[in-house]
Protein backbone atom coordinates (compact mmCIF):
# COMPACT_ATOMS: atom_id res chain seq x y z
CA UNK A 1 0.00 0.00 0.00
CA UNK A 2 1.48 3.20 -1.55
CA UNK A 3 1.76 6.28 1.45
CA UNK A 4 0.10 9.32 0.77
CA UNK A 5 2.85 11.35 0.46
CA UNK A 6 4.44 9.35 -2.20
CA UNK A 7 0.76 9.00 -3.88
CA UNK A 8 0.99 13.00 -4.14
CA UNK A 9 4.81 13.18 -5.08
CA UNK A 10 4.90 10.43 -8.12
CA UNK A 11 1.33 11.88 -9.64
CA UNK A 12 2.39 15.41 -9.33
CA UNK A 13 5.65 14.19 -10.60
CA UNK A 14 4.20 12.64 -14.05
CA UNK A 15 2.26 15.93 -14.72
CA UNK A 16 5.28 18.69 -14.24
CA UNK A 17 8.08 15.95 -15.23
CA UNK A 18 10.20 18.46 -13.16
CA UNK A 19 11.83 17.83 -9.87
CA UNK A 20 11.66 21.79 -8.91
CA UNK A 21 7.87 22.57 -10.16
CA UNK A 22 6.75 19.25 -8.22
CA UNK A 23 8.40 20.55 -5.08
CA UNK A 24 7.10 24.00 -5.87
CA UNK A 25 3.33 22.49 -6.15
CA UNK A 26 3.41 20.27 -2.78
CA UNK A 27 5.71 22.56 -1.07
CA UNK A 28 8.54 20.60 -0.31
CA UNK A 29 11.79 20.67 -1.42
CA UNK A 30 13.45 19.46 -4.16
CA UNK A 31 15.93 16.93 -2.20
CA UNK A 32 12.45 15.58 0.00
CA UNK A 33 10.70 15.26 -3.61
CA UNK A 34 13.86 13.04 -4.80
CA UNK A 35 14.42 11.18 -1.95
CA UNK A 36 10.05 10.08 -1.83
CA UNK A 37 10.47 9.12 -5.42
CA UNK A 38 13.97 7.14 -4.70
CA UNK A 39 12.41 5.37 -1.52
CA UNK A 40 9.15 4.64 -3.46
CA UNK A 41 11.69 2.93 -6.48
CA UNK A 42 13.21 0.85 -3.97
CA UNK A 43 9.83 -0.20 -2.80
CA UNK A 44 8.75 -1.16 -6.49
CA UNK A 45 12.16 -2.75 -7.55
CA UNK A 46 13.03 -0.72 -10.33
CA UNK A 47 12.80 2.63 -11.91
CA UNK A 48 9.70 5.17 -12.62
CA UNK A 49 11.87 7.72 -14.36
CA UNK A 50 14.58 8.04 -16.43
CA UNK A 51 16.48 11.48 -15.46
CA UNK A 52 19.52 13.23 -17.12
CA UNK A 53 20.69 16.92 -16.38
CA UNK A 54 18.39 18.24 -19.08
CA UNK A 55 14.67 15.95 -18.85
CA UNK A 56 12.93 13.80 -16.55
CA UNK A 57 10.42 11.22 -18.35
CA UNK A 58 8.65 8.37 -17.07
CA UNK A 59 9.25 4.95 -17.66
CA UNK A 60 6.61 2.36 -18.88
CA UNK A 61 6.42 0.91 -15.77
CA UNK A 62 5.92 4.57 -14.40
CA UNK A 63 3.33 4.98 -16.99
CA UNK A 64 1.73 1.79 -16.43
CA UNK A 65 1.66 2.75 -12.56
CA UNK A 66 0.11 6.50 -13.55
CA UNK A 67 -1.86 5.11 -15.61
CA UNK A 68 -3.14 2.67 -12.96
CA UNK A 69 -2.94 4.97 -9.95
CA UNK A 70 -4.71 8.08 -11.23
CA UNK A 71 -8.05 7.33 -11.58
CA UNK A 72 -8.00 4.91 -8.16
CA UNK A 73 -6.99 8.37 -6.63
CA UNK A 74 -9.53 10.35 -8.39
CA UNK A 75 -12.20 7.84 -7.90
CA UNK A 76 -10.87 8.10 -3.48
CA UNK A 77 -11.03 11.97 -3.80
CA UNK A 78 -14.42 12.25 -5.51
CA UNK A 79 -16.19 9.62 -2.89
CA UNK A 80 -15.08 12.08 -0.12
CA UNK A 81 -16.38 15.02 -1.65
CA UNK A 82 -19.27 13.90 -2.49
CA UNK A 83 -19.83 12.56 1.49
CA UNK A 84 -19.07 16.28 2.08
CA UNK A 85 -21.50 17.93 -0.28
CA UNK A 86 -24.19 15.63 0.90
CA UNK A 87 -23.84 16.90 4.61
CA UNK A 88 -23.19 20.52 3.75
CA UNK A 89 -25.48 21.27 0.70
CA UNK A 90 -24.71 24.04 -1.75
CA UNK A 91 -23.82 26.60 1.25
CA UNK A 92 -21.24 28.22 2.75
CA UNK A 93 -18.95 30.72 0.33
CA UNK A 94 -17.74 30.30 -3.55
CA UNK A 95 -15.00 32.51 -4.54
CA UNK A 96 -15.07 33.20 -8.72
CA UNK A 97 -13.28 35.24 -10.59
CA UNK A 98 -12.73 36.81 -14.47
CA UNK A 99 -9.73 37.32 -16.23
CA UNK A 100 -9.95 39.88 -18.61
CA UNK A 101 -12.88 42.60 -18.46
CA UNK A 102 -14.84 41.04 -21.71
CA UNK A 103 -15.35 38.01 -19.61
CA UNK A 104 -16.97 39.70 -16.57
CA UNK A 105 -20.69 39.87 -17.91
CA UNK A 106 -21.42 36.22 -18.16
CA UNK A 107 -19.96 35.82 -14.91
CA UNK A 108 -22.05 37.92 -13.53
CA UNK A 109 -25.01 36.48 -15.10
CA UNK A 110 -23.99 33.26 -13.82
CA UNK A 111 -23.46 34.97 -10.08
CA UNK A 112 -27.31 35.77 -10.67
CA UNK A 113 -29.07 32.80 -11.49
CA UNK A 114 -26.71 30.80 -8.76
CA UNK A 115 -27.51 33.43 -6.20
CA UNK A 116 -31.27 32.85 -6.98
CA UNK A 117 -31.03 29.20 -7.04
CA UNK A 118 -28.68 28.94 -3.53
CA UNK A 119 -29.13 32.19 -1.25
CA UNK A 120 -27.32 29.95 1.17
CA UNK A 121 -24.06 29.86 -0.74
CA UNK A 122 -22.37 33.24 -0.45
CA UNK A 123 -20.09 34.33 -3.89
CA UNK A 124 -17.50 36.70 -3.98
CA UNK A 125 -16.55 38.19 -7.40
CA UNK A 126 -12.79 38.78 -7.70
CA UNK A 127 -10.74 40.05 -11.28
CA UNK A 128 -7.02 38.08 -11.49
CA UNK A 129 -4.62 38.71 -13.89
CA UNK A 130 -2.34 36.30 -16.31
CA UNK A 131 0.66 36.49 -13.60
CA UNK A 132 -1.60 35.24 -10.70
CA UNK A 133 -4.67 33.29 -12.19
CA UNK A 134 -3.13 29.52 -11.67
CA UNK A 135 -1.58 30.33 -8.67
CA UNK A 136 -4.99 31.61 -7.22
CA UNK A 137 -6.61 28.61 -8.09
CA UNK A 138 -3.75 26.37 -6.65
CA UNK A 139 -2.94 28.24 -3.43
CA UNK A 140 -7.14 27.98 -3.19
CA UNK A 141 -7.74 32.36 -3.41
CA UNK A 142 -10.29 31.60 -5.96
CA UNK A 143 -12.48 27.94 -6.49
CA UNK A 144 -13.72 29.21 -10.03
CA UNK A 145 -11.46 31.18 -12.88
CA UNK A 146 -13.48 31.97 -16.38
CA UNK A 147 -10.90 31.90 -18.39
CA UNK A 148 -9.37 30.88 -21.59
CA UNK A 149 -9.12 27.28 -22.78
CA UNK A 150 -6.89 25.34 -23.08
CA UNK A 151 -5.93 26.20 -19.35
CA UNK A 152 -3.15 23.27 -18.31
CA UNK A 153 -3.36 20.90 -15.06
CA UNK A 154 -6.90 22.30 -14.24
CA UNK A 155 -10.66 20.82 -14.52
CA UNK A 156 -12.49 22.31 -16.95
CA UNK A 157 -16.23 23.13 -17.59
CA UNK A 158 -18.24 23.56 -21.09
CA UNK A 159 -17.49 26.57 -23.41
CA UNK A 160 -19.49 29.48 -22.37
CA UNK A 161 -17.76 32.51 -25.24
CA UNK A 162 -16.36 31.77 -28.64
CA UNK A 163 -14.65 34.45 -30.01
CA UNK A 164 -13.19 34.78 -33.73
CA UNK A 165 -9.17 35.77 -33.52
CA UNK A 166 -7.79 38.63 -34.92
CA UNK A 167 -4.01 39.67 -35.19
CA UNK A 168 -3.18 42.81 -33.17
CA UNK A 169 -0.34 44.87 -35.46
CA UNK A 170 0.76 48.56 -35.11
CA UNK A 171 -1.73 50.77 -36.62
CA UNK A 172 0.77 52.06 -39.30
CA UNK A 173 1.75 48.23 -40.30
CA UNK A 174 1.68 46.77 -44.02
CA UNK A 175 -0.77 44.28 -42.77
CA UNK A 176 -3.24 46.94 -40.84
CA UNK A 177 -4.52 47.41 -44.27
CA UNK A 178 -5.88 43.73 -45.32
CA UNK A 179 -9.25 42.65 -45.13
CA UNK A 180 -7.70 39.65 -43.42
CA UNK A 181 -4.88 37.37 -43.23
CA UNK A 182 -3.54 33.73 -42.72
CA UNK A 183 -1.62 32.41 -40.17
CA UNK A 184 1.22 31.83 -42.16
CA UNK A 185 2.30 35.82 -41.63
CA UNK A 186 3.44 34.99 -38.12
CA UNK A 187 6.41 33.08 -39.98
CA UNK A 188 7.20 37.11 -41.71
CA UNK A 189 7.25 38.88 -38.02
CA UNK A 190 7.86 38.41 -34.28
CA UNK A 191 5.19 37.53 -32.14
CA UNK A 192 4.67 38.82 -29.03
CA UNK A 193 5.09 36.10 -26.25
CA UNK A 194 2.73 35.75 -23.03
CA UNK A 195 4.24 35.61 -19.41
CA UNK A 196 6.23 32.45 -18.52
CA UNK A 197 3.66 31.02 -15.86
CA UNK A 198 1.07 30.80 -19.06
CA UNK A 199 1.00 27.12 -19.88
CA UNK A 200 2.72 25.28 -22.74
CA UNK A 201 -0.88 24.53 -24.03
CA UNK A 202 -1.79 27.90 -23.83
CA UNK A 203 1.30 29.37 -25.16
CA UNK A 204 1.11 27.00 -28.13
CA UNK A 205 -2.74 27.88 -28.98
CA UNK A 206 -2.31 31.32 -28.90
CA UNK A 207 1.37 32.11 -30.11
CA UNK A 208 2.45 28.80 -31.54
CA UNK A 209 5.98 27.99 -32.71
CA UNK A 210 5.18 27.05 -36.20
CA UNK A 211 3.26 28.02 -38.87
CA UNK A 212 0.33 25.68 -40.65
CA UNK A 213 2.97 25.01 -42.91
CA UNK A 214 5.93 23.88 -40.60
CA UNK A 215 7.46 27.39 -41.00
CA UNK A 216 9.32 28.38 -37.76
CA UNK A 217 7.42 31.57 -35.98
CA UNK A 218 9.95 34.45 -34.88
CA UNK A 219 9.45 34.94 -30.63
CA UNK A 220 8.99 38.76 -29.86
CA UNK A 221 9.50 39.77 -26.45
CA UNK A 222 7.43 38.94 -23.09
CA UNK A 223 4.34 41.39 -21.73
CA UNK A 224 4.00 40.58 -18.25
CA UNK A 225 0.06 41.86 -18.58
CA UNK A 226 -2.28 41.61 -21.56
CA UNK A 227 -2.23 45.61 -22.24
CA UNK A 228 1.62 45.45 -21.30
CA UNK A 229 1.58 42.45 -24.58
CA UNK A 230 -0.83 45.14 -26.84
CA UNK A 231 1.64 48.06 -25.95
CA UNK A 232 4.23 46.16 -26.94
CA UNK A 233 2.80 45.89 -30.39
CA UNK A 234 2.39 49.30 -30.40
CA UNK A 235 5.71 49.74 -29.99
CA UNK A 236 6.69 47.61 -33.43
CA UNK A 237 8.21 45.11 -31.08
CA UNK A 238 5.94 42.08 -33.13
CA UNK A 239 2.51 40.85 -33.91
CA UNK A 240 -0.11 39.41 -31.34
CA UNK A 241 -3.00 36.78 -32.05
CA UNK A 242 -6.09 37.98 -29.45
CA UNK A 243 -9.71 37.46 -29.76
CA UNK A 244 -12.33 39.42 -31.51
CA UNK A 245 -13.45 41.38 -28.06
CA UNK A 246 -10.31 43.55 -28.49
CA UNK A 247 -11.77 45.97 -30.68
CA UNK A 248 -14.59 47.00 -28.21
CA UNK A 249 -12.42 46.55 -25.49
CA UNK A 250 -9.07 47.47 -26.10
CA UNK A 251 -9.18 49.88 -28.84
CA UNK A 252 -6.42 52.15 -29.54
CA UNK A 253 -5.53 54.68 -32.06
CA UNK A 254 -1.96 52.61 -32.16
CA UNK A 255 -3.06 49.27 -32.92
CA UNK A 256 -5.13 47.90 -35.79
CA UNK A 257 -6.80 44.90 -35.44
CA UNK A 258 -7.06 42.26 -38.46
CA UNK A 259 -8.85 39.28 -38.92
CA UNK A 260 -7.08 35.34 -38.99
CA UNK A 261 -9.20 33.83 -41.62
CA UNK A 262 -7.89 30.25 -41.13
CA UNK A 263 -7.64 30.22 -37.19
CA UNK A 264 -10.09 27.95 -34.88
CA UNK A 265 -12.02 30.66 -32.51
CA UNK A 266 -10.90 31.25 -29.21
CA UNK A 267 -12.86 29.49 -26.79
CA UNK A 268 -13.87 30.40 -22.81
CA UNK A 269 -15.53 28.84 -20.39
CA UNK A 270 -14.75 27.51 -15.97
CA UNK A 271 -11.79 26.01 -14.59
CA UNK A 272 -11.33 24.72 -11.24
CA UNK A 273 -8.63 22.92 -8.97
CA UNK A 274 -9.66 19.34 -9.78
CA UNK A 275 -9.34 18.51 -6.04
CA UNK A 276 -11.57 21.07 -5.82
CA UNK A 277 -14.64 20.04 -7.14
CA UNK A 278 -17.30 20.43 -5.01
CA UNK A 279 -20.99 20.64 -5.40
CA UNK A 280 -20.78 24.58 -4.94
CA UNK A 281 -18.54 24.48 -7.79
CA UNK A 282 -20.56 22.07 -10.06
CA UNK A 283 -23.79 23.63 -9.20
CA UNK A 284 -22.15 27.27 -10.39
CA UNK A 285 -20.95 25.22 -13.33
CA UNK A 286 -24.45 24.46 -14.38
CA UNK A 287 -25.73 27.98 -13.78
CA UNK A 288 -23.40 29.60 -16.12
CA UNK A 289 -24.09 26.99 -18.60
CA UNK A 290 -27.44 27.40 -18.52
CA UNK A 291 -26.79 31.30 -18.51
CA UNK A 292 -24.21 31.00 -22.07
CA UNK A 293 -27.35 29.07 -23.70
CA UNK A 294 -29.72 31.36 -22.70
CA UNK A 295 -27.51 34.43 -24.30
CA UNK A 296 -26.62 31.96 -27.52
CA UNK A 297 -30.69 31.49 -28.03
CA UNK A 298 -31.53 35.26 -27.49
CA UNK A 299 -28.97 36.30 -30.00
CA UNK A 300 -30.30 33.77 -32.60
Amino acid sequence: MLERLETEVFLALTGELHFGRTAERLRLSTGRVSQVVKALERRIGVPLFDRSSRSVRLTPVGRQLAADLAPVVAAMEEAVRRAVDAGRGVTGGLRVAFLGEWTAPVLFRAVALFGERHPECRVDVREVQLSNSRASLEDGSIDILLASYPFGGMAVGPVLLSERRLLAVPAGHPLAAEASVSLEVLGDHPVVQYPAVTSVGFKRDRTPDRTPSGRAVPKGPSGSTFSEMLSLVALGRGVLPVGEHCRRYYPRPDLAYVPIHDAPPIERGPVWLPGNTTERVRAFVRAAAEVAEMAAAAGR
